[in-house]
């Protein structure tokens, strides 16, 4: 008998223990369904009981009014606080709105599209952050050629102060123009003046826009690094094993900074290569440019080539070298660049000088004041010095640009096309002369 109380016991205990059970489940689930509307929805008109709510109620109102309009959603992102984090001591805000208390109604706009941060229960906006502040600017180097455009090239260079050595890595190039349709492009580096060695890159087959990614290395002291010259040559071999140059960049070191914690990726555009042989005494390349609402002449110096030292001259004469003429090549080469009206001397001004090589490499900027009236008896000298012994100098040749009281030739034809594109770089190639 006490077995069958026992178990009816039993048995009411867990049906009243399953009930239970039932009923917890069917509670929260109730409460689940009833409560989510509340964060789906919310009512279109409350009125505020406490003033900070009024203030927060307007805020929303001017916001909501300003976008209806246009039935659009807002640019900027809002930035809010979560309900969870009403409790805490957010009293004075940057725009001195004040944080509600949980016994606050919830705030929401009268009127207008719903926003994101409307949907947040008890969430209020404390400010907002504009993305278009924190877009990065689009690189348009791959995207923007110019005409006549035969090419472009990616490095970059740094360099390690105390092993003293220069990296070069070579990067990409892009649209390049072979002279066939299909083009199988490598680049030979060097550091010049040193043109006898260089640093070759693999050959990439069958391509315009090769990526080459490789890293060279060249050994150079600090003293001497500011003096050295990049110089990028890009060649593409045709299915005779020929090598034919599509154009090369000269890279200066001397105004770059090649020490830091990040490696700057440079470019520059190919230029071709002049095929023509060197003028008697060599040839020099400039870039002029005039701007006639600031009445400024431009002047950018950039290279020399087949120079005729002072030395070799006299060698050329005498047949041997002399320990004076040894001591010459060891000079530095600069050019002087001299403003001049009615023949009259206005102003020079001085490259620096790079040390034992025909082929300099400048790159210097000069400018000079200069008023629009003044072009047609105005003129300019470029004068090639080699630097000798004490405070000599030899003249290795000069050239004179200007308008047709002056010049004739290239030389004209140079100062006209700087007239007609004002504030456009007109770059040309002049050969040098001594009887300018």
């Amino acid at each position: 008998m006490s077995e069958q109380v026992a178990a009816v016991a039993g048995g009411v205990i867990g049906a009243i223990l399953l009930l239970i059970l039932i009923g917890i489940a069917v509670y929260l689930l109730w409460k689940k369904i009833c409560l989510l509307p509340s964060y789906e929805e919310l009512p279109n008109s409350v009125s505020p009981t406490h003033p900070d709510a009024s203030l927060e109620d307007q805020t929303l109102s001017q916001q909501s009014s300003v976008i209806q309009p246009k039935s659009i959603r807002t640019r900027s992102v809002p930035f809010i606080i979560p309900p969870k984090f009403h409790g805490r001591d957010w009293i004075n805000l940057t725009n001195g709105e004040q944080v509600q208390k949980d016994s606050d109604p919830y705030v929401t706009p009268e009127s207008g599209p719903r926003c994101s941060f409307h949907s947040l229960a008890g969430a209020y906006v404390i400010g907002s952050i504009n993305p278009e502040l924190y877009k990065f600017p689009e690189d348009k180097s791959e995207t923007d050629f110019p005409e006549c455009n035969i090419g472009r090239l990616w490095f970059s260079v740094e360099y390690e102060q105390e092993a003293e050595r220069l990296l070069v890595s070579l990067i990409k190039a892009r649209k390049l123009q072979p002279p066939t349709d299909s083009c199988s492009p490598f680049v030979k580096i060097y550091l010049l003046p040193d043109e006898r060695r260089y640093l070759q890159s693999k050959t990439k087959r069958k391509t315009l826009n090769p990526q080459f990614d490789e890293n060279f290395i060249f050994q150079v002291s600090s003293k001497t690094l500011c003096q050295r010259t990049l110089k990028f040559s890009v060649y593409h071999v045709d299915k005779q094993k020929k090598h034919h140059l599509l154009g090369q960049v000269i890279f200066p070191l001397k105004n770059e900074t090649l020490t830091g914690d990040s490696k700057l990726v440079i470019w520059r555009d190919l230029e071709a290569e002049n095929l023509e042989p060197p003028s008697e005494y060599g040839d020099i390349q400039f870039s002029l440019s005039y701007n006639d609402y600031l009445g400024r002449l431009t002047v950018v110096v950039l290279r020399a080539k087949g120079l005729k030292f002072q030395d070799e001259r006299e060698i050329a004469k005498t047949g041997y070298w002399t320990t004076r003429t040894l001591s010459l090549t060891q000079n530095g080469v600069y050019i002087k660049v001299s403003l001049m009206n009615h023949n009259k001397f206005i102003k020079c001004k001085k490259t620096t000088a790079v040390l034992g090589s025909p082929n300099p490499v400048y790159n210097e900027t000069f400018s000079f004041k200069a008023d629009q009236t003044e072009l047609d008896t105005a003129s300019l000298s470029l004068s090639v010095l080699q630097s000798a012994e004490g405070d000599k100098t030899h003249l290795l040749g000069r050239v004179v640009v200007g308008p047709f009281m002056y010049t004739r030739g290239k030389e004209l034809e140079h100062w006209n096309e700087m007239i007609s594109k004002p504030k456009e770089l007109v770059k040309r190639w002049h050969a040098l002369c001594r009887n300018t």
